[in-house]
């Protein structure tokens, strides 16, 4: 066996066995509906520009059964559904989103309210907030929930999902193998006062999410990740470039916030392709079986974060129930596509 055979054998049982450790570890999660809840919530929802899809999100109404009220921070008033509240905002901090929410705690009267931040992509539900809330209200410094698109079409869809839903970058995956401070995706957020008090100090960070978990955890504060998902409707994305834009960002973000993490993306998160062109070109039957032996553990990872990521009632409930494609296939497409933004993010870096 030549050396690039053998290495490429080692790599491929590492990522089969980082797969096979997540696999066991998620394995064991079991769904529980989230405690219900009607502690009082204030909802803000920040945003620049919102798309037509954004727009439909924020006009939903929130079935929550306690007392709500959503706030949409953003600089210009949005077409909004009833009882949706709009507070003009136009911060000066280099992250707009975390300026939008320090205006919006300044500006309204807070009182006993769990405060949650939710991106204008996500489409609210009851679920979502008591999911948030509860936690938060039960003594967690933070909440999070993973984003779960819903809706794919077309290749980039799928690819998004896949890597979102089926793949290591799942934040169901993620939380289940963090070390030391919980991965935390900011598209949905629960604040404790102590969060709050940590987020004043964000207004520069481009990854304002990370350095929040990273600044708790060094307070030995913790953070809880809801059963119920963030539902991120797609709508037809006809190009790759918005895609690859978004997801090169959030591994600038990593190189920033992680930089120890951050060369594990292709060693761990996105080793299938080039073990099978490594396979291919070295014609090494040894390394062939090393790396069908990891596609298989990544289909067996991808069908149970399929089933663990599915909504838990509501109208995207079987739309997004696991099918032969989406367990099988959509999570090449993910791993793709996170390995050409980490490409991408290397290449601008240096």
């Amino acid at each position: 066996m030549s050396l690039g055979a053998l290495l490429g054998v080692g790599w491929a049982v590492l990522a089969a066995g980082f797969s096979a450790v997540a696999l066991f570890r998620l394995l064991r999660v079991e769904r529980r509906a989230a405690t219900p809840t009607r502690v009082p919530v204030l909802l803000l929802r920040p945003v620049d520009e919102p798309t037509p899809r954004e727009l439909e999100n924020l006009s939903q109404p929130v079935d929550y059964a306690g007392p709500l009220e959503q706030v949409v921070v953003s600089p210009y008033r949005p077409r909004l559904g009833p009882g949706i509240r709009w507070l003009p905002s136009d911060p000066p901090t280099p992250n707009r989103k975390v300026g939008h929410l320090l205006y919006a705690l300044a500006a309204l009267d807070v009182g006993e309210r769990v405060v949650l931040a939710v991106d204008a992509d996500v489409a609210v539900t009851g679920a979502l907030v008591e999911g948030l809330a509860g936690p938060v209200a039960s003594g967690a410094a933070l909440s999070t929930a993973a984003p779960t698109p819903v809706g794919a079409h077309g290749a980039v869809g799928w690819a998004v999902t896949g890597l979102l839903r089926h793949t290591h970058h799942s934040f169901r995956a993620l939380h289940a193998m963090s070390v030391g401070a919980q991965a935390v995706c900011g598209k949905a957020l629960g604040l404790s006062p102590g969060a709050i008090q940590e987020l004043r100090g964000l207004g520069d960070h481009i990854g304002e999410d990370l350095e929040l978990s990273r600044r708790l955890h060094a307070r030995g504060m913790n953070v809880a990740l809801a059963e119920a998902p963030a539902l991120v409707p797609l709508g037809p994305e006809p190009s790759w470039r918005p895609a690859l834009a978004r997801f090169t960002r959030w591994m600038k973000v990593l190189a920033s916030h992680r930089p120890a993490l951050y060369p594990t993306v292709p060693l761990l998160f996105t080793p299938t392709l080039p073990l099978v062109v490594l396979s291919a070109v070295l014609g090494s039957g040894a390394l062939a079986a090393a790396t069908g032996a990891l596609v298989l553990v990544r289909t067996l990872l991808s069908w149970r974060l399929a089933v663990l990521t599915v909504p838990p009632e509501g109208p995207w409930r079987a739309a997004a129930a696991p099918g032969l494609w989406a367990v099988a296939a959509s999570w090449w497409l993910g791993e793709a596509l996170l390995l050409a933004a980490f490409v991408r993010s290397w290449g601008q870096a240096k």
